[in-house]
């Protein structure tokens, strides 16, 4: 069965598979920049002959279709090829980032048990494991080097066969592999809204193993997007230069990074006449930084809501006002469905905060070999239970209010972390903030305030945020305790890593035997004295 074009792609015809539509792609618009990685560039039609010759080197190497096969490999135009090569043979291709410890690397492997590893061997912090088949990078030029290659027919798969294995980069538990089809893949195209439009040029910080990369593979080709890799480690500097230099349309970056491009020295004195479109990846950005962003740029700040197991889900419209952009994560995106349900499963009112689910054609089919994770994922009506709580507004947008383990009751009340960072975001001494959960005698819970000052010299007080906080939200919800930090520990992805949070909220509090017990519930403040 074909899967139809969505409107306003490039790519014409209907494919059933990724390695089909790069074909197409290849003969189609070939001479078009494909990748730019540093100095190296390579076009459509030079990624899909590279394709076909590894995918043949598969074969050789005795890759059968619905093998896996593991790649060990920084972010890089080599990783982008061998992606299309395994599609294209009917292989499975799963990604081991390479910030991934010993430990991690091993319960992927056991996960997921590749038939082969594509290595390089100074890109990681481990090795690969000893027992299964290697093909390092340095063997892969050589290859190129040959002549041209036909299409490959042996192993090629179907629309409903396996694809890609996407690892969660959660902070607590084991990695778990999502798994989609090439169908699933192709919904990327249907869900990408203002994010994709004819020949973009994006810049992309994500690693390639993550889902911002491998889930969006056929939307890439769809759109004929030229992929510009940014390089590592991130600076300020070096984007603001790519962004001009390689006359880049769409770009994503957290609200740190946002922040830090904004206050470059002379950012805004030439203009950045291509780009069209920014994303603030990971969270929504406070008003204020969303409009410097549209003053410097020239470009307005989209949000986008998705995880590893559905990596599109919602997200926000360039023409949304800035109460939507900032408090809202937007409306569910093409052949998505999102709902709120209350601990008996039943839908809750609008306004009313619960469980986040969502359906559709861009869910993950379920976890590589774990039926029963994959079965504990989903609700008894086939809705996948996100672990995020929040709520929906009149107009359908969504507001996230943290995740389930995320919360703590401080005195018999529920406080999610998010909806208080997302307040204290927007005091003008804040530049970022995270809010955690820690045990506190006679009242449970309190929560600590780790804040980011814009100015080391002019940092606010525990008493400011408190009140700043308590104008917009519930008084008990106010941050008991604070403290300022340097930098906010992240994890890959640049998300707010939570575990480490805790432990550098617990390191900053004096002795215990400090303290004195909390006696209000509401605007009772911790005395350390």
């Amino acid at each position: 069965m074909a899967l139809g074009p969505p409107d306003g792609q490039v790519l014409a015809g209907d494919h059933r598979t990724v390695g089909e539509a790069l074909a197409a792609a290849a003969r189609q618009f070939g001479e078009r920049e494909a990748y730019v990685d540093g100095a190296d560039r390579i076009t459509f039609a030079e990624w899909d002959r590279r394709a076909s010759l590894l995918a043949r080197e598969f074969g050789a190497r005795g890759v059968q279709r619905g093998d896996v096969v593991a790649l060990m490999l920084p972010s890089s135009i080599d990783y982008a090829v061998c992606f299309a090569a395994l599609a294209r043979c009917g292989a499975v291709t799963t990604g081991l980032g390479t910030r991934l410890g010993v430990l991690e690397t091993a319960a992927i492997i056991d996960a997921a048990r590749p038939v082969l590893i594509v290595v390089d061997p100074g890109a990681g912090r481990t090795g690969p494991p000893p027992g299964i088949p290697l093909l390092t990078r340095a063997e892969l030029p050589a290859l190129w080097r040959q002549g041209g290659a036909g299409p490959v027919h042996v192993g090629a798969a179907g629309p409903e066969d396996p694809v890609v294995i996407i690892w969660t980069s959660g902070t607590t538990g084991a990695p778990k592999g999502a798994w989609f089809d090439h169908r699933g893949l192709a919904a990327g195209v249907l869900s990408a809204g203002a994010m994709s439009a004819p020949f973009d040029r994006r810049l992309i910080a994500t690693p390639f193993a993550h889902a911002g990369y491998m889930a969006k593979l056929w939307d890439q080709i769809a759109w004929a997007v030229t992929v510009v890799i940014s390089p590592t480690p991130w600076t300020a500097e070096a984007t603001a230069d790519i962004l001009r230099e390689e006359r880049i349309t769409v770009a994503a970056a957290v609200p740190t990074q946002w922040s830090k491009l904004v206050r470059l020295p002379g950012i805004d004195a030439a203009p950045f006449p291509d780009l069209r479109i920014g994303l603030a990846a990971t969270a929504p950005v406070a008003p204020d930084l969303a409009e410097r962003v549209r003053r410097v740029f020239g470009v307005p700040l989209v949000v986008r809501y998705a995880m590893t197991e559905s990596p599109s889900i919602a997200g926000t419209d360039p023409t949304d006002p800035p109460e939507v952009q900032f408090r809202t994560v937007g409306r569910a995106q093409a052949g998505m469905r999102v709902r709120i349900a209350a601990d008996d499963g039943a839908d809750c009112p609008v306004g009313t905060t619960g469980s986040v689910r969502v359906r559709g054609s861009c869910v993950m089919r379920g976890y590589w070999a774990a039926a029963g994770r994959t079965a504990a994922a989903f609700d008894a009506d086939g809705w996948l239970v996100t672990g995020d709580v929040g709520h929906l507004t009149e107009a359908g947008d969504l507001v996230l209010r943290g995740r389930v383990g995320d919360m703590y009751i401080r005195g018999g009340y529920n406080v999610h972390p998010l909806e208080v960072e997302n307040v204290l975001a927007t005091h003008p001494l804040v530049d970022r903030a995270a809010v955690v959960g820690l045990a506190a005698p006679v009242i449970g819970e309190i929560g600590v305030a780790l804040v980011v000052p814009r100015s080391a010299s002019e940092p606010p007080t525990l008493a400011e945020l408190r009140e700043w906080t308590a104008r917009s939200l519930a008084d008990y919800k106010a941050p008991d305790e604070l403290a300022i930090v340097a930098e906010l520990p992240l994890t890959e992805l640049s998300k707010l890593d939570r575990r480490a949070l805790r432990l550098l909220a617990a390191d900053s509090r004096p002795p215990t035997d400090l303290y004195r017990s909390i006696s209000t519930l509401g605007g009772g403040t911790h005395d350390e004295r």
